[in-house]
């Protein structure tokens, strides 16, 4: 039987898990495949997808670009505020196994930023422009991945970051339904 508290085990089950994906960037060509899509998952990706919707749906999209705009500023709110709270150290930072394959934009772990808003501005633009989901769905998935593999966070942070994504679009969604814009 094992005699560690539950929260010991789990820490020890997501290092592992950590140091498992991590791995993958030690080969260089999924190194460079995540460093750019995490590079992307910056923001350059969804700020090119908010004027693609202006550009090809004029005033719709601009509400919709509005939409994951406010989305975004909320979601980057409570994001610094649990940075700040929780304080939890990269993984890089806490094994010396780890290697960190990019540079980390801010001291601590949880949550993944990347992967919240990524959640975030995926549920929210997939609910106004439905036919982007073949594009955003595995992007965001690549995005989360992303984070382990260049040993930015632990699993813990991106399927926390990815629950927060998920429940801020659905708030957002509730108070700004798509497809409806004032008059």
């Amino acid at each position: 039987m094992n005699r560690l508290p539950l929260h010991k085990r789990l820490a020890d089950g997501d290092s592992g898990w950590c140091l498992r994906a991590n791995r993958w960037g030690g080969q260089d060509r999924s190194r460079r495949f995540f460093a750019a899509i995490s590079r992307l998952g910056d923001g350059v990706f969804w700020y090119v997808l908010m004027t693609a919707m202006v550009v090809t749906d004029g005033r719709a999209g601009l509400l919709a670009s509005a939409h994951l705009a406010a989305t975004g500023v909320v979601a980057l709110t409570l994001y610094k505020l649990l940075k700040r709270w929780t304080r939890r150290p990269r993984p890089f930072a806490s094994d010396r196994r780890i290697r960190a394959w990019v540079a980390p934009l801010d001291e601590f772990s949880f949550p993944s930023g990347h992967t919240l808003h990524a959640v975030a501005f995926s549920v929210v633009a997939i609910a106004h422009y439905p036919a982007l989901a073949w594009l955003l769905v595995p992007f965001t998935a690549c995005v989360a991945a992303s984070r382990l593999v260049l040993g930015l966070h632990y699993p813990s942070d991106v399927v926390a970051a990815s629950a927060i994504g998920a429940a801020l679009a659905a708030a957002s969604m509730s108070l700004v339904p798509a497809g409806w814009y004032p008059a």
